[in-house]
C-alpha cells in the first residue's frame, strides 16, 4: 500500500481527470483559505471532477492510498468546514464543475441540480420556468446548491418554507467507498425505510460526498411586498411578528430583527446604501418584514399596510417605511444581507450562529448583553437574523479602539462560554444554519447530548470506517 499523498497517487488522480483538473504548487490560495479569513490550510492538491462518476474514481482513488479528502463548493462557508487542514496530505475536492440543471419537472414542482450549481443558478432555472426555488442567502450568487445540503443551510424564508432539508426531496451521494447511491427520486411520499437523505443533509462531507439533488420548486408568487419597521423593544418585536403571523398567515414569508448597531454598522462603512428610517426615531430595533401574495400587488400592499398601521397604534412599531418599487424592496434587503460584510470591514469579531425559542428570545438578549457588558465593558453587540424562525446571528465586535484581532484570541473562549451557556439553558442550539466544521467541534462535544454524541460517532464508523471524508469537521477524531 502506498504512502498517503505519494507521487503515485497524484499521477493516478492525474490520469483519472486531466492534468487541467488537478492543481498542485502554489497558487491554491483560493481553495485554502476560508471566507472568513479565520483557517487556512494547505492541500495536497485541489481535483476538480467533472462528473459524479469522476468523484467516484476519485474516491476509490483515495481510498486506495489512504488519502483523506475535504469536499469543497462555493467556499462560503463560516465554519472552516470546507477547507484543509495545514498537514499538506489532505485533497481537496472542489464540485464547482459540476453544473448541470438536469430537469426541471413543471408537474412534479421539481427540479434536479448538480452539487456545484450557484444557487443563483437554481433560483434562475426555476424562475424561467415560472416557478419559485425559496432558498435565499446573502452568499446566494456564489455559494453551491451542495454545500447548502450539506449545511443544511437556512437563509430568510425558512419561516415559510423551511430549510434546505425541507427543501430537499432526493440526493446523489458519493459514498466513502466509492459507491453511488442514487437517490434521486422526486417523490413527496417514500415509506420505504430508514431515511439516507437526511442522514447526508447537513452532515458535512463527514459521510458522503453529495453531487446531485431533487429539490422542491413552488408556484412563483404574483406579487411581493416589503417593509422596514422600527420596534420599541425586542418584546414588541415579537409581538408585531404574532400580529403577522395571524394577520398574514402563509403570505408571512419573511421577519429579520436588525439592531440599530448593524445599522450604523452598515451606514458607517456602506454610506451610499439608503436607510429608510431616521437614526434618531428612538428604537433600538428594526424588522424587515416580506409578504409573498397569490392574488395581487393590490392586494398585498392592503394586507401589508393594514398590518403596520394596527402595530404602529399599538405601540409594536413606531415608525414604518413600506417599499414602493422592487427596486426599493432590493435597496431593503441589501441594507440587511450588507450587515456581515460590515461587520467584516470592521474588523474580526466573535460570531454566534444560534437558535432559540423564539419566545426566550428577549430575556436571553438582555440577559447576555449584561454579562457581555460585566465582562468585557464596551463591548459591542451585532446582533441580527431570523426572528420568525428564532435563530439570531449574536456577533460580538471587540469596543471602540481596540485591535480586533487581538479581542478575539484573547476573548473568544470566556465569550463563546458565556453565550452558548445561557443559549443552552433556555434549550437552544449552538449552530442554526452555518454548521459545525472546525469553529464549534469541541463546544459540541462539551453540549451535545452523549447518546447523541455516540449515535453520530456509530454512524461515522459505520459509513466511512476509514475515516477519510473531512476528518477532524463536526466530529472530534476518534
Amino acid at each position: 500500500m502506498s504512502a498517503p499523498g505519494d507521487a503515485g497517487f497524484l499521477d493516478r488522480a492525474r490520469q483519472l481527470l486531466g492534468a487541467d483538473q488537478l492543481l498542485t504548487g502554489d497558487g491554491l490560495e483560493a481553495y485554502e483559505l476560508d471566507w472568513r479569513k479565520r483557517y487556512a490550510g494547505r492541500a495536497l492538491a485541489v481535483a476538480r471532477p467533472g462528473t459524479p462518476a469522476e468523484v467516484a474514481a476519485l474516491v476509490r482513488l483515495c481510498a486506495e492510498h489512504r488519502v483523506s479528502l475535504v469536499p469543497q463548493g462555493g467556499n462560503t462557508g463560516l465554519v472552516g468546514g470546507g477547507v484543509p487542514d495545514g498537514s499538506g496530505r489532505q485533497l481537496l475536492l472542489s464540485l464547482r464543475r459540476l453544473r448541470q440543471v438536469r430537469q426541471v419537472d413543471r408537474d412534479n414542482l421539481t427540479l434536479c441540480a448538480e452539487a456545484g450549481c450557484l444557487l443563483a443558478e437554481v433560483q434562475a432555472a426555476a424562475g424561467a420556468a415560472g416557478l419559485l426555488f425559496p432558498l435565499s442567502l446573502g452568499a446566494e450568487g456564489s455559494c453551491t446548491i451542495g454545500g447548502n445540503l450539506a449545511t443544511n443551510a437556512g437563509g430568510t424564508q425558512v419561516l415559510r418554507y423551511g430549510n434546505a432539508r425541507e427543501l430537499c426531496l432526493g440526493l446523489e451521494v458519493v459514498t466513502p467507498q466509492g459507491e453511488v447511491w442514487h437517490g434521486l427520486c422526486g417523490l413527496r411520499k417514500d415509506n420505504t425505510g430508514y431515511d439516507l437523505r437526511d442522514l447526508f443533509i447537513g452532515s458535512e462531507g463527514t459521510l458522503g460526498v453529495i453531487t446531485a439533488a431533487t429539490l422542491k420548486l413552488f408556484p412563483a408568487p404574483r406579487a411581493t411586498m416589503t417593509a422596514l419597521a422600527a420596534c420599541p423593544t425586542l418584546d414588541a418585536a415579537l409581538a408585531l411578528l404574532g400580529r403577522a403571523r395571524a394577520g398574514a398567515g402563509a403570505t408571512l414569508t419573511g421577519f429579520e430583527l436588525i439592531s440599530r448597531a448593524c445599522l450604523r454598522l452598515v451606514q458607517r462603512h456602506f454610506p451610499q446604501i439608503p436607510q429608510p428610517l431616521p437614526d434618531d426615531a428612538g428604537a433600538p430595533w428594526a424588522v424587515l418584514l416580506e409578504l409573498s401574495d397569490h392574488e395581487d400587488e393590490a392586494h398585498a400592499r392592503l394586507l401589508l399596510e393594514r398590518l403596520l398601521g394596527d402595530a404602529l397604534e399599538a405601540g409594536e412599531a413606531v415608525d414604518a417605511a413600506v417599499a414602493q418599487s422592487l427596486a426599493q424592496a432590493q435597496q431593503l434587503w441589501h441594507l440587511r444581507e450588507s450587515i456581515p460584510l460590515a461587520q467584516s470591514e470592521e474588523g474580526l469579531n466573535i460570531k454566534h450562529d444560534i437558535a432559540l425559542p423564539i419566545s426566550a428570545i428577549p430575556a436571553f438578549v438582555k440577559d447576555c448583553e449584561a454579562a457581555l457588558q460585566a465582562h468585557c465593558p464596551g463591548v459591542r453587540l451585532v446582533c441580527f437574523g431570523h426572528l420568525g424562525d428564532g435563530n439570531l446571528h449574536f456577533n460580538v465586535q471587540a469596543p471602540e479602539g481596540q485591535d480586533p484581532a487581538a479581542f478575539l484570541r484573547e476573548q473568544e473562549p470566556a465569550i463563546n462560554a458565556l453565550v452558548y451557556d445561557r443559549v443552552l439553558q433556555r434549550g437552544g442550539s449552538i449552530s442554526a444554519e452555518h454548521g459545525i466544521g472546525q469553529l464549534k467541534r469541541e463546544q459540541l462535544a462539551d453540549s451535545k447530548d452523549p447518546v447523541a454524541l455516540r449515535l453520530m460517532q456509530t454512524l461515522k464508523q459505520a459509513l466511512d470506517p476509514l475515516g477519510l471524508m473531512n476528518p477532524g469537521r463536526l466530529l472530534r477524531r476518534p
